[in-house]
């Protein structure tokens, strides 16, 4: 009996042990952040766009990680210049059934869900006297790990990613007017 007694620490300092949460920032990186403005669909003569950020995540570790989730908050300045959440997003980036290999990468974009809208065309609502400019931040969780900030920007005043062909980017349409 004693020496189940004695086992029984041991096994539970290891079953504890086992259950710690990852760290992400040692298994994780993000690779080419980048911020632009996607264009949504339109709807009733209305043209919408809303900040975006579009990177990569690689699993900088020794070993394949399931439950990889991404997530963007997004921010604006009000009207006395304090920046105040504008919307957000969240991915499942690799999920448990399907894990990231060590050095696998995989591009994650991340859309808010708060927007301008304008009957004018979409590159137009950046000179709109109510444009402002909007912030993001990065966060990744790994398992059962708390969300950890990776990288934050400001959205740059561009329509679409850098890596989309120009004439894909540009929208026909009237002048904007953009209401947030």
């Amino acid at each position: 009996m004693r020496g189940v007694r004695r086992r029984v620490p041991l096994v539970l300092a290891l079953a504890l042990g086992a259950c710690a949460a990852p760290d992400p920032r040692a298994e994780l990186e993000v690779l080419a952040l980048e911020t632009y403005w996607a264009v949504d669909a339109p709807k009733a003569g209305e043209q919408y766009i809303a900040p975006a950020v579009r990177f990569e995540v690689r699993n900088k570790g020794e070993r394949p990680w399931g439950s990889i989730q991404a997530s963007a908050g997004f921010r604006r300045p009000n009207d006395q210049g304090v920046l105040e959440e504008w919307g957000g997003d969240w991915k499942q980036v690799a999920p448990s059934r399907k894990p990231l290999a060590p050095r696998e990468r995989t591009l994650v974009v991340l859309k808010s869900d708060a927007r301008y809208h304008s009957p004018g065309p979409p590159e137009s609502m950046f000179q709109h006297a109510a444009f402002r400019d909007a912030k993001v931040e990065v966060y990744l969780r790994l398992g059962s790990s708390g969300w950890v900030k990776f990288g934050e920007a400001a959205v740059e005043r561009r329509i679409g990613a850098r890596s989309v062909p120009e004439d894909v980017r540009e929208a026909p349409g009237p002048a904007a007017s953009p209401a947030s």
